[in-house]
């Protein structure tokens, strides 16, 4: 955690730097793509802030209210910056239609050397968040903000090219909503994967119906029932269930279930209710 702050410190820089430079570069040139790339680069600096925020809280120790802390936070700042994204593709669509009405006069060459001076920020930024995406969805929806804008950048340096090469202003525009697009394409597993989260569905990479397998071929295990996986952060998975043994010794029968469940499937937050064959109980809706 205090390694992805480091990160998200240097990346948050970066870009509040380089986003200046392009707003005024965009207003000078007259380049919609330009300005709409700023935009999107000020989204990343509020992105980051809210990701470095999370970081902070989420280390907060647990409290009698919060059981389980704060982790929870960071999938809510992952949350927010994919409504985020999809917010400012629509604005971009929107400038891009009163542009396409009224195009405009835009300086070529001046609009492909900031954008391919925004294009080498990015590049900076994505390597330096790359290191910790993968551990962390908050770290990865920052990480998805800069490789969008990496790419709007490359899509503005390219209008560029073909406004000073053949003077097609329409190229602005249609920048501008490819840009958008692959915003919205890039928000849109974020936002999946925050609500999956925040529903407590199944991690994508377990598979309950393994899970289950692999806890009943257990010595002295009869049955499993009311078996439940979900994520509290990224990297965090827990795991409860009701298991029915009998004919061997309990405390066996549990640690085997632990170890495999933590060998197998990384699972180290375990909730394990070990029942007699004959124990009777209200059960609630279960997972099949």
């Amino acid at each position: 955690m205090f390694a992805h702050r480091g990160l998200l410190a240097w990346a948050l820089a970066l870009t509040l730097a380089y986003m200046i430079a392009e707003a005024i570069g965009g207003l000078w040139t007259g380049s919609l793509a330009l300005l709409a790339d700023a935009g999107h680069m000020l989204s990343d600096a509020a992105a980051l802030a809210l990701c470095l925020m999370a970081v902070r809280i989420s280390q907060k120790p647990a409290t009698a209210e919060r059981t389980f802390g704060f982790y929870r936070t960071e999938i809510l700042a992952a949350l927010a910056n994919g409504v985020t994204l999809i917010a400012i593709a629509l604005l971009v669509f929107f400038k891009a239609y009163e542009r396409w009405q009224e195009p405009v006069e835009i300086k070529g060459p001046a609009m492909m050397a900031i954008a391919a001076g925004g294009l080498i920020v990015n590049l900076v930024s994505l390597k330096i968040l790359a290191a910790g995406r993968a551990e962390s969805l908050n770290l990865r929806g920052a990480w998805l903000h800069v490789l969008t804008d990496a790419l709007g950048s490359a899509q503005a340096l390219l209008a560029g090219l073909l406004i000073w090469l053949y003077g097609w202003y329409w190229v602005d525009p249609l920048a501008s909503v490819l840009i958008g697009l692959l915003v919205i394409y890039s928000a849109w597993s974020l936002l999946r994967e925050a609500v999956a989260v925040l529903m407590e569905g199944t991690p994508d990479h377990i598979d309950i119906a393994e899970v289950r397998a692999a806890i009943g071929i257990i010595p002295g295990v009869q049955s499993v029932h009311d078996l439940h996986v979900w994520t509290i952060t990224s990297g965090l998975e827990s795991l409860s269930a009701h298991v029915v043994c009998e004919g061997r010794p309990r405390t066996a029968v549990l640690t085997e279930i632990r170890e495999t469940l933590a060998r197998r499937f990384g699972i180290d937050h375990q909730t394990i209710q070990l029942e007699p064959e004959n124990f009777a109980e209200d059960r609630p809706l279960d997972c099949h």
